[in-house]
């Protein structure tokens, strides 16, 4: 969409943009691989809970996630927007960390709260905070 409408790929913004939700869907998607553990070491499936443990990939979707965060403070950097923006990128920091206070490696029964509700969030205040700073230079 951004070469559709710019005619040229002359920004660091839709790499950055395209790197935030790469680490980020993976992270989400690292957790959400967890519950599927039991089912995937039975069958010989191999997913990277059955490769390394399940206490393995929370950390490894830790990883993804804290990457997914420095990456967004680089697009804020780069975009320089302002406050609004700025609140966007506080509060899906602290969505990440507050969605991996919820699950542990010995008790994924909040993976649902931490998978659907914060993602949900996550997506919402990212569209809010940094369009409404774009369209409104807030």
């Amino acid at each position: 969409a951004w070469i559709a409408v710019r005619g040229a790929l002359d920004s660091a913004v839709p790499l950055l943009l395209s790197l935030v939700v790469l680490l980020w869907t993976a992270g989400f998607d690292m957790l959400y691989a967890c519950q599927d553990y039991d089912f995937d070491v039975t069958v010989g499936l191999h997913s990277v809970p059955a490769r390394v443990g399940v206490n393995r990939a929370l950390w490894i979707a830790r990883l993804l996630h804290a990457c997914a965060f420095l990456v967004l403070v680089a697009l804020y950097i780069n975009v320089q927007l302002g406050a609004l923006a700025l609140l966007g990128v506080a509060a899906t920091g602290a969505l990440l960390v507050y969605q991996h206070s919820l699950v542990r490696a010995n008790d994924l029964s909040r993976l649902n709260a931490a998978f659907f509700t914060t993602n949900a969030f996550v997506s919402v205040i990212l569209l809010v905070t940094f369009g409404g700073a774009s369209l409104y230079r807030l």
